[in-house]
């Protein structure tokens, strides 16, 4: 009896194979796979921050199920994928604790000037007359742009340092306990740190525009662990060059991987290549709501984790 198949899409989710192929014929796209694999493929196998290829999926006729195997699932056109019965699944509430802990941490890493200390004596920079002198982290004002499950543990970790915070988002939620600012800009205005938490979509590409960076201003540190079309890059680096903007820590770009040069001459930055929720363990508990979708599916029951309505 012949297995089902998966169709994996992103070079990056190859690991994945190892623990599919077992239960599944399991397919590569970057591998070419074989014209008559369209027929049989069920299920593809997505990172979801990558634009969904509408073509392709019209090419497989018994396609049933896009399985992301992140939690976010922005470069997947949802509303066209239902209006076609294309179920989505994704996996939820299992990284967030890791991308606020990497949150906290390019926060230090900028504010305590921790990765520019690490390259200053690596390069020989330390000498008996030098000494950088960096702001206390208590008391500075933390704006969250986003409250969702991210939001809230970056919430917490800033109020452990005795951070005070403040968020905004386009909903109220009264049931936090942080103020919530009137306009994204009068965050910024009233921030000395903004953390991009929020989730992203077609709505709210650019959000932290040239006119949220003014106001966050030129000693504001802009963080950012949610997506880089969040953030209007070009307007970024150029507030950074001429100092109209403090800092910027940033785990995620415009275009990934963003390239070493374009940040070169960019000052007051720290950057991480798109690790904030790449931890052991949340990787694992993605694999398994991933493993949990697929079994589901082919067995023709209720998905564990579809997005929701």
């Amino acid at each position: 009896m012949s297995k089902p198949a998966v169709l994996i899409m992103q070079r990056h989710l190859a690991p994945l194979t190892a623990f599919l192929e077992g239960t599944y014929d399991v397919y590569r796209f970057w591998e070419g796979p074989p014209a008559e694999a369209a027929q049989a493929i069920g299920a593809l196998v997505v990172a979801g921050e990558f634009p969904l290829d509408k073509a392709l999926i019209e090419g497989l006729p018994n396609l049933g199920l896009i399985a992301c195997f992140t939690s976010g699932y922005d470069g997947i056109d949802v509303a066209w994928c239902r209006a076609r019965g294309l179920p989505v699944t994704h996996a939820p509430a299992v990284n967030h604790e890791d991308v606020a802990d990497h949150a906290l941490g390019l926060i230090l890493a900028a504010r305590r000037a921790i990765a520019s200390g690490d390259r200053d004596l690596r390069a020989g920079g330390w000498t008996p007359e030098s000494k950088t002198i960096t702001p206390s982290l208590k008391g500075q004002r933390v704006g969250i742009v986003g409250m969702g499950l991210i939001g809230q543990a970056v919430a917490e970790r800033c109020e452990a340092l005795r951070m005070q915070v403040a968020w905004w988002g386009p909903r109220e939620k009264p049931e936090l306990a942080w103020p919530r600012a009137e306009s994204l800009v009068e965050l910024a205005r009233g921030s000395d740190i903004l953390v991009v938490a929020c989730k992203a979509d077609e709505t709210n590409r650019g959000l932290i525009s040239a006119e949220v960076i003014e106001a966050l201003g030129p000693t504001g540190l802009l963080v950012n662990v949610a997506r880089g079309q969040l953030v209007d890059e070009e307007a970024l680096i150029a507030a950074l060059r001429d100092g109209r903007l403090g800092q910027a820590a940033l785990d995620v770009f415009a275009e990934e991987p963003t390239s070493a040069a374009r940040w070169a001459d960019v000052p007051n930055t720290v950057l991480t290549p798109h690790t904030a929720g790449a931890t052991s363990e949340a990787v694992q508990g993605m694999l398994m709501l991933l493993m949990g979708n697929l079994a589901a599916h082919f067995a023709g029951e209720p998905l564990s984790t579809p997005v929701p309505d």
